[in-house]
């Protein structure tokens, strides 16, 4: 058994990073240290002066490692790793790192492409990000396709026999691949995509409001709101023309805002002098966390995953540790000077303080959304109270559906909701194997089976059991769920989501095909419509997934002296059977395992 205080004396005084773990050996917090015996010392002193997070962490250590460094820059650099590989508890840490899009351009390529991506590659492409609003992400890539006629296909050389695809048909590609476009007139307009995402967006916005003012004035009002579209999401990732800094410089600004569960950090970003855009990082905190601590691990989480370092960071209150970051910043920037300041007067102040107001407003409207959210929670608690006859503080719903393309490919989705949150974490998909043909009944009974039989063989990924199961149809889906759970010994209530014509859950119903109507209860009829939404989007991804997986080997596999193994070459070489058909016989047997002959055999199979 770990012994803390033997332990504690065995500290070395000399810089390093240290781990402390709970009675399951799992990792809670990682921190660094000048001196990691003076340090970790101070948890296991006195709790008087201690805030509640730590006290509330230190009750839960059960031991501790240790790695010593040799100077305090190589314990932040281990420190940052070590969060990212374990995202301790008590840490800050940031939320979702993995949902925030980049917009990718290919300049090295010969004819680059604007793309959407999530991740950051050494491959000479520029990248502008992150955005937090995917949305606009997506629509600011088309409209940059579209004004532009920039090249779509991810096609880097063009045989002679090569033929244009359906973009050059309807005049959305400039037909790269006939020969027409010289890469010197080509990169023109992929410039001015460039200037329009570092922040000249002016030229783009006075286009688009002429090409939206005209065809309002001629009464095509789709076109019109097309433009409108184009516009509002243009406007999203930045205005640039709000506040102007002397200099042109590139900095960026850091300001925390909100509390509790819904921390966030403001980053405001400042390009060629002008304010280019605002973005929010939602922060997981455990408890109330000062503003050192905020700040300093947003710096280091996230520039060192998305390592785009300008020369200056402005935040608003000095930071104890800003030397050691700076230093930090710079090895991440390839050795570029980096500065992190707190302005005191001048333009950068007046700029400051602009964002101080903004994120008051901000904070405003956090908390305004809390109280909204919390509203909600607490009424879809007492409406499942009400249901289920019990009260808890959470309440699990799990969700059922089957999707299958006329009983092939059949397979089941479960998704899970604690009050009004997915739990994606949670998630699970089952290829039916026992059933065949269209029984979407039977193949329901097996999906359930195995879901809860597995938590009853002890299987802890699916331990957890549900307060209330929902299923996607009506009292034929909730007979068939009441008899496995039966069967299982198990006394889970279970509800059936049934549409109306327009497809909207209008009712809830139990076996006995007793309603629940819910058109006067709008939380409720929002709540479920939204669970079943997400079980048939769930289950007809892994659908489709998985009929397209088949669906492609079955053409490969037609062809002569393809197996299995030169298959699944093929389609790890390539991006999908279009790229296997465009590729030459001498890009095809690149592959691993391809050879001249079966080159041939494809090449003839798809002409």
């Amino acid at each position: 058994m770990f012994d803390i205080k033997e332990n504690l004396k065995k500290l070395p005084d000399c810089p390093g990073v240290y781990m402390h773990k709970d009675r399951l050996g799992q990792v809670i917090y990682v921190g660094k240290a000048i001196s990691l015996r003076n340090r970790v010392r101070q948890y296991f002193q006195s709790s008087a002066n201690q805030n509640p997070k730590v006290r509330a962490m230190v009750s839960n250590i059960a031991e501790f490692e240790y790695i010593t460094c040799q100077t305090e820059m190589e314990a932040l650099i281990l420190e940052c790793n070590l969060i990212k590989k374990y995202e301790p508890k008590y840490n800050v840490l940031l939320r979702d790192d993995k949902t925030y899009p980049y917009i990718k351009v290919t300049v090295q390529e010969e004819y680059p492409r604007v793309l959407k991506t999530r991740m950051l590659k050494k491959d000479g492409s520029r990248y502008f990000g992150p955005y937090s609003d995917t949305g606009a992400v997506n629509m600011i890539i088309e409209l940059l396709n579209k004004v532009f006629v920039l090249k779509r296909c991810s096609a880097l050389s063009f045989p002679d026999d090569y033929r244009p695809c359906l973009n050059y048909h309807i005049k959305e590609c400039r037909g790269i691949c006939t020969g027409d476009v010289s890469p010197q007139a080509y990169r023109t307009y992929v410039n001015k995509a460039l200037d329009f995402l570092g922040g000249k967006q002016k030229p783009l916005l006075d286009y688009l409001t002429e090409k939206m003012q005209a065809a309002a004035e001629e009464m095509n009002y789709e076109e019109a709101a097309v433009y409108r579209d184009y516009i509002t999401s243009a406007k999203s990732l930045g205005e640039t023309q709000r506040v102007t800094v002397i200099g042109g410089h590139d900095m960026d600004m850091i300001l925390p805002a909100g509390r509790g569960e819904n921390t966030v950090i403001v980053l405001f970003t400042v390009r060629g002098g002008k304010l280019s855009g605002r973005e929010t990082f939602a922060m997981k905190t455990e408890g109330e966390d000062d503003y050192e601590s905020l700040v300093s691990q947003f710096i280091k989480q996230y520039y060192s995953r998305w390592a785009v370092v300008p020369g200056e960071i402005i935040v608003p209150q000095p930071l104890k540790e800003r030397e050691l970051l700076e230093q930090f910043l710079e090895a991440q920037g390839d050795g570029r000077k980096v500065k992190i300041t707190v302005p005191q007067k001048g333009d950068k102040r007046a700029l400051l303080e602009m964002a101080r107001r903004d994120v008051v407003e901000l904070s405003k409207t956090l908390e305004l959304k809390v109280a909204s959210a919390a509203e909600k929670e607490q009424a879809l608690r007492d409406a499942l109270a009400d249901i289920l006859g019990k009260v808890k503080d959470a309440y699990r719903v799990e969700s059922y559906d089957i999707s299958n393309t006329n009983g092939v490919d059949t397979v089941g989705a479960m998704v899970v909701f604690s009050n009004l949150k997915p739990v994606k974490k949670d998630y699970r998909r089952f290829k039916i194997r026992t059933v065949e043909g269209q029984d979407d009944y039977g193949s329901l009974a097996e999906m359930l089976e195995r879901r809860f039989r597995r938590a009853l063989d002890g299987d802890s990924s699916f331990a957890v059991m549900p307060d209330l199961i929902l299923m996607d149809g009506g009292r034929g889906q909730v007979s068939t769920a009441e008899k496995v759970l039966e069967r299982l010994g198990l006394h889970i209530p279970v509800l059936g989501m049934a549409k109306d014509d327009s497809h909207r859950t209008r009712a809830l119903v139990n076996g006995h095909g007793e309603e629940i109507l819910l058109k006067d209860n709008p939380l409720m009829f929002k709540y479920c419509g939204t669970i079943q939404e997400e079980v048939h989007r769930f289950a007809i991804d892994y659908h489709r997934s998985l009929h397209n997986r088949n669906t492609i080997g079955s053409v490969l596999d037609n062809i002569e002296g393809i197996g299995p193994v030169k298959r699944n070459a093929l389609l790890s070489a390539f991006n999908s059977v279009e790229d296997i058909k465009k590729a030459d016989v001498e890009t095809l047997m690149k592959v691993k395992g391809i050879t001249e002959k079966n080159a041939r055999s494809i090449k003839e199979y798809f002409s």
